[in-house]
C-alpha cells in the first residue's frame, strides 16, 4: 500500500478522525458517496464485493479506495457488521454549498454487532445484546443491553451458570478485559464477536459510579443488584462502552434488571439443542419456538424467546399466567379484538428507543402515534372484563393522549422520512411557516403574474419565464421582439433566436424564494426537533406500555394455540408427581400430514414409586421423540402454556436434563461418544431432587459390553442417589436394562408397541408396561431398503449369536467361529438340488428368532456354520 508523504487537506481530515476511532472501519461520506480508504478499502472491497480503485490524495501516486452510493448505506452496512466489523459512520456536518474550505465532518454513529439501530441490521423478533465479562477469583460477572429496546440485565455465578445464561441470550458482542483474554478464550465460544478493553475499566468504584451516575441515584439497592459486585463490575463496562462509541443520548436505559438463578428453570446449551427450542438439528426441522409462536407484534416475539428460555419455577407466578390464558381462550371474542388492536401497534419498544437517543424520523413517529391511538380501546376492551388480572393490565397502560395530540396536530399525515426533505409539518402549526410554504408553493401563481404583467407591459405576447441552474429565473424573448424590451432589464445570454434577461423583480422574487425554502427547511427541523423533545418526556409510560402489551401478545398466542390445538392447561403444583394423560410431540403433531394423527401417551413419574421408566423397543419407533414431548410439555406449562395432552399434572421442575442424538464436536477432535460422556457427567454433577432427566440410548457410542455397562451403572446412581430422586425416563436398545427393575424397587419397564407380520414390522408408537426382548434391527435395516444378500447375512449371523444363550462368556468364542460369507454361494438356488441346503432351509425356517437369547443364537449360528461346511463338501 502507498504510503502519503504530503496528504491533501480531506485525507487530513480523514486520518484526523480515524485516529479517533482506531478499531473502526470508517465510512467517510464525500458528496453522495461513502467512501473506505487504506486498509479499510481493501477489507470493505472484500466483505461488499465492491471494486477496489485507487486515487491520488497526495505527493504519493495512489491510495487504495472504495465506496458505495450514501443511499445504499442500509444495503452494506449490515454486511460489515455481520462479518463482525466496527463501521464509523462519518457525516457531512454541513452543507457543502455553505462550507468554506473543506466541509466539516464527524461520526454520527459508531455501529457494532451489538450496538445499532438500523432494521437493516437488527431481527425484529429478535433481542440484539451487546454483553461485558468479569472474572473474578470464584465468580464470574456478567451484564446485557440491548440498546434498541433499553433492556439491561445483570447477573453473577459460577461458570456452568454464565454459560447457560450467555448460550441464552446468545448475545452479538461480548466486551471482556483484554489482562483476562485467557480466561475468556477457556470460556467463550468462538462464534461470538468479541472486544477486549483495557484493565482500568474493569473496576468496581468506576464502575458503580458511572451506574450511579446515569440513573441519577446514590446507591443501587433500589434495583436489587448491590449484592452483585462483579456483575456491577460487567454493567458499568456497558455503560462505558457505550461512551466510547458515540453512544451518549440512553435515557431509554432506565433501570438495570437482576437476573437470578434460582427464579428459572436450568436448561443447559445441551437441553436447548436436544430439545430444539430455537433452531432445528435437521435442514427443514421445526423448532418448537416457530409452532408456539403466534405473536403479532415484534416486542411479543422477542417476549416468548425469553419465556421459553427462562421457564418458572414459582408456582404463584406460573399459575398466574395460566389463568389469563385460560379466560382469553374462554372468550375468543375478546382475544380476537384484542389481536385486531395489537396488529396496528407494531414496535412500541424500539419505537421509543429511537425517540430516546435522537434517531427518530417523521414517519415512526406517526407509527408511535398510531401505536398509542390503539392503548384507549385496549384499555375498553380490558375494562369489560371484569378479570382481575386483565384489568391489572388496563390499569398499567398509559394512553399517552397529550403526545398523540401534539403528533397529530404537528405532523402531516403521511410525511417523508427525512427532515431535509420539508413537507412534514401541518399547516396553522407555525405562521411564520405558513407564511414561507406560501412563498414556495404560491410561486407558479407568481411567475404566471409576472409573465403576464410583463408581457402585456412590452407588449410581447410570447415572452416566457423559466428557470436554470446557471442564471436562476430568467425572462426570454424571441429575436423578433427584442427591439421592445425595456430598458431596465438586464441580459444575461443570447442564444440563437433568443435573448434572455433578469429583472429586479426576478431576482428579488428569487432571493426570497431561495431563502423561505433555507428558513422553511430550518424551521421544519427546529418544529420536529421540538416534538421529540416532548416524546423524550414519554419514554417511561411507553416503555411501560410496550412490556404490557407484549406480554398480553403472547398470553393471546397462547390461548389461540391452545384453542386451534386442543391444548389442555396444566395442573401446577409444588408436588413432584408428573402425570401426564393423552400427551403429544407439539412440533410433530403440528407437521404430520392431514390424513395422519399423532399417537397420544400417558407418563406417570413418581419419586416415591415410579422414578425411573426404562422404555426399549425397536429404532423407528418413537422412543426419542417420547422423551422429548414430555420436556416439551413441562417447558410449556412452566412457561404458563397450556399443553398438548388431554390432562396434566405437574410437580415443579428445577431443571431439566437430556442426553438425546448424537453430538459429534469433531473441530475440537470429540467423538459423539466423549461429548455423550461429557454431557452425562454435566446431568450427574447437577442433579436436583425436582430434576427431569431424559436419556435416550446411553452407551451406544461405545462397544456393546461397555454401552451396557455404562448405561446399567447410570439407572443405579440415579436410583440409589443418597440425596436426590430425579424423574428419570431412560430410553435404550439394551434389553438387558430390563433386568434392573427387578433389583431396584422405583425402576419400571415400558416399551414402545410394534406389530409384527411377515417379517415386517408396524409402528403403534404406543407405550406399553413391560420390557421388549426384540429390537427389530434387521426389520429396521428392510424397511430402510438394504440390500437382501446383507440381509439374509444378517439373519445368519444373528441365529448363530443366539445359539451361546444366556453364557456371556461363550460370545467372544462364538464370534470367532462365525462361518465366513462365501458371496459366491447360492443357497437355495432351485437349479442346483442339494440335500444338506434343503435341511439348512427348514433348519432356518424353523427358528423362532424372536425368542432366542443373544447366547442361543451363537448356539445356532455354530449349527448352520457346521451345515454350510456340510454343503460344500
Amino acid at each position: 500500500m502507498s504510503k502519503l508523504v504530503e496528504p491533501t487537506p480531506l485525507m487530513r481530515q480523514y486520518f484526523a478522525i480515524k485516529a479517533k476511532y482506531p478499531g473502526a472501519l470508517l465510512l467517510f461520506r464525500v458528496g453522495d458517496f461513502y467512501e473506505t480508504f487504506l486498509e479499510d478499502a481493501v477489507k470493505a472491497s472484500k466483505v461488499l464485493d465492491i471494486t477496489l480503485t485507487k486515487r491520488a490524495n497526495g505527493s504519493a501516486a495512489s491510495v487504495e479506495l472504495a465506496g458505495f452510493p450514501h443511499h445504499a448505506l442500509d444495503l452494506y452496512l449490515p454486511k460489515l457488521v455481520k462479518a463482525g466489523y466496527r463501521v464509523a459512520i462519518c457525516d457531512q456536518l454541513e452543507d457543502p454549498k455553505q462550507a468554506k474550505g473543506i466541509v466539516r465532518r464527524g461520526v454520527t454513529e459508531l455501529v457494532t454487532p451489538g450496538l445499532s439501530f438500523s432494521e437493516a441490521v437488527l431481527d425484529t423478533r429478535a433481542n440484539n445484546y451487546l454483553a461485558a465479562i468479569f472474572f473474578d477469583k470464584a465468580l464470574i460477572g456478567m451484564a446485557f443491553l440491548d440498546l434498541s429496546t433499553g433492556e439491561f440485565f445483570v447477573t453473577q455465578g459460577n461458570t456452568d451458570y454464565l454459560q447457560k445464561v450467555m448460550h441464552h441470550l446468545a448475545p452479538s458482542e461480548i466486551v471482556f478485559n483484554k489482562k483476562q483474554e485467557a480466561l475468556w478464550n477457556d470460556f467463550g465460544q468462538s462464534n461470538v464477536h468479541t472486544y477486549a478493553m483495557e484493565d482500568w475499566v474493569f473496576q468496581f468504584d468506576y464502575a458503580y459510579g458511572l451506574l450511579n451516575g446515569h440513573f441519577g441515584t446514590q446507591s443501587l439497592k433500589g434495583f436489587g443488584v448491590s449484592d452483585y459486585p462483579v456483575g456491577i463490575v460487567a454493567a458499568g463496562v456497558i455503560l462505558h462502552y457505550l461512551s466510547e462509541n458515540e453512544h451518549k443520548k440512553i435515557t431509554h436505559i432506565r433501570s438495570i434488571i437482576r437476573l437470578e438463578e434460582h427464579q428459572y428453570v436450568w436448561l443447559d446449551q445441551f437441553t436447548v439443542k436436544a430439545l430444539e427450542l430455537m433452531v432445528p438439528q435437521q435442514v427443514g426441522g421445526t423448532a418448537l419456538i416457530e409452532i408456539l409462536d403466534r405473536t403479532v407484534t415484534s416486542m411479543g416475539g422477542r417476549l416468548l424467546k425469553k419465556w421459553l428460555l427462562f421457564p418458572l419455577k414459582e408456582v404463584v407466578r406460573i399459575q398466574k399466567r395460566l389463568d389469563i390464558v385460560a379466560y382469553l381462550v374462554e372468550d375468543p371474542d375478546l382475544a380476537g379484538l384484542l389481536v385486531s388492536h395489537l396488529k396496528q401497534i407494531g414496535d412500541l419498544e424500539r419505537l421509543i428507543a429511537k425517540v430516546a437517543v435522537g434517531r427518530v424520523n417523521p414517519r415512526e413517529m406517526m407509527a408511535l402515534k398510531r401505536a398509542l391511538e390503539q392503548v384507549e380501546p385496549i384499555q375498553a376492551a380490558l375494562q369489560a372484563t371484569g378479570f382481575s388480572l386483565l384489568q391489572n393490565f388496563r390499569e398499567q397502560l398509559h394512553h399517552c393522549h397529550a403526545l398523540v395530540a401534539s403528533i397529530q396536530h404537528t405532523l402531516q399525515e403521511d410525511p417523508p422520512i427525512l427532515t431535509h426533505q420539508g413537507g412534514i409539518i401541518q399547516p396553522h402549526v407555525n405562521d411564520r411557516l405558513d407564511a414561507l410554504n406560501k412563498i414556495i408553493y404560491d410561486g407558479k401563481n407568481y411567475l404566471v403574474e409576472l409573465q403576464q404583467k410583463e408581457s402585456k407591459r412590452t407588449n410581447i405576447p410570447s415572452l416566457k419565464v423559466a428557470y436554470n441552474r446557471v442564471f436562476g429565473y430568467y425572462l426570454e424573448v424571441p429575436n423578433a421582439h427584442k427591439n421592445k424590451v425595456p430598458a431596465d432589464w438586464m441580459r444575461k445570454q443570447t442564444l440563437a433566436g433568443a435573448e434572455r434577461y433578469i429583472t429586479e423583480d426576478l431576482k428579488q422574487y428569487e432571493e426570497e424564494l431561495l431563502h423561505a425554502g433555507e428558513e422553511a427547511q430550518l424551521l421544519e427541523q427546529q418544529l420536529y426537533q421540538a416534538l421529540v423533545t416532548e416524546a423524550i418526556s414519554y419514554i417511561s409510560p411507553i416503555q411501560e406500555n410496550a412490556k404490557h402489551i407484549a406480554q398480553l401478545d403472547v398470553y393471546l398466542s397462547f390461548a389461540k394455540q391452545a384453542t386451534e390445538h386442543q391444548y389442555t392447561k396444566p395442573i401446577i403444583d409444588d408436588g413432584k408427581l408428573l402425570n401426564l394423560k393423552g400427551n403429544r410431540h407439539p412440533v410433530i403433531e403440528q407437521r404430520l400430514p392431514v390424513d395422519k394423527t399423532y399417537t397420544p401417551n400417558d407418563i406417570y413419574l413418581d419419586p416415591s414409586a415410579q422414578q425411573i421408566i426404562v422404555i426399549t423397543g425397536p429404532n423407528m419407533a418413537g422412543k426419542s421423540a417420547l422423551l422429548r414431548q414430555v420436556a416439551l410439555t413441562v417447558l410449556m406449562a412452566q412457561m404458563g402454556s397450556f399443553v398438548p395432552a388431554t390432562s396434566a399434572q405437574i410437580g415443579v421442575v428445577d431443571k431439566i436434563f437430556t442426553r438425546v442424538g448424537a453430538s459429534d464436536n469433531l473441530a475440537q477432535g470429540e467423538s459423539t461418544f466423549m461429548m455423550e460422556m461429557t454431557e452425562t457427567a454435566s446431568i450427574m454433577h447437577n442433579l436436583s431432587d425436582r430434576s427431569l432427566v431424559l436419556m435416550d440410548e446411553i452407551g451406544r457410542g461405545t462397544s456393546t459390553y461397555d454401552g451396557i455397562s455404562i448405561a446399567w451403572a447410570l439407572v443405579e446412581y440415579l436410583h440409589n442417589h443418597s440425596r436426590y430422586r430425579a424423574k428419570t425416563l431412560f430410553a435404550t436398545h439394551y434389553h438387558e436394562l430390563n433386568e434392573l427393575a427387578k433389583e431396584l424397587p422405583r425402576v419400571k419397564n415400558f416399551n414402545v408397541a410394534v406389530q409384527e407380520i411377515d417379517r415386517k414390522i408396524l409402528f403403534l408408537h404406543k407405550l406399553v408396561p413391560g420390557g421388549s426382548e426384540h429390537s427389530f434391527g434387521i426389520h429396521v435395516a428392510q424397511m430402510a431398503g438394504m440390500p437382501a444378500m446383507i440381509l439374509a447375512r444378517a439373519r445368519a449371523i444373528l441365529a448363530h449369536l443366539s445359539q451361546v444363550g444366556g453364557k456371556v462368556g461363550k460370545v467372544d468364542e462364538k464370534i470367532e467361529n462365525l462361518p465366513k460369507e462365501q458371496y459366491q454361494l447360492k443357497l437355495f438356488e432351485p437349479n442346483e438340488p442339494n440335500k444338506g441346503l434343503s435341511d439348512l432351509k427348514a433348519f432356518l425356517e424353523a427358528i423362532d428368532m424372536d425368542r432366542l437369547s443373544p447366547v442361543e443364537a451363537l448356539l445356532k449360528l455354530n449349527e448352520i456354520k457346521n451345515m454350510v461346511t456340510n454343503c460344500n463338501k
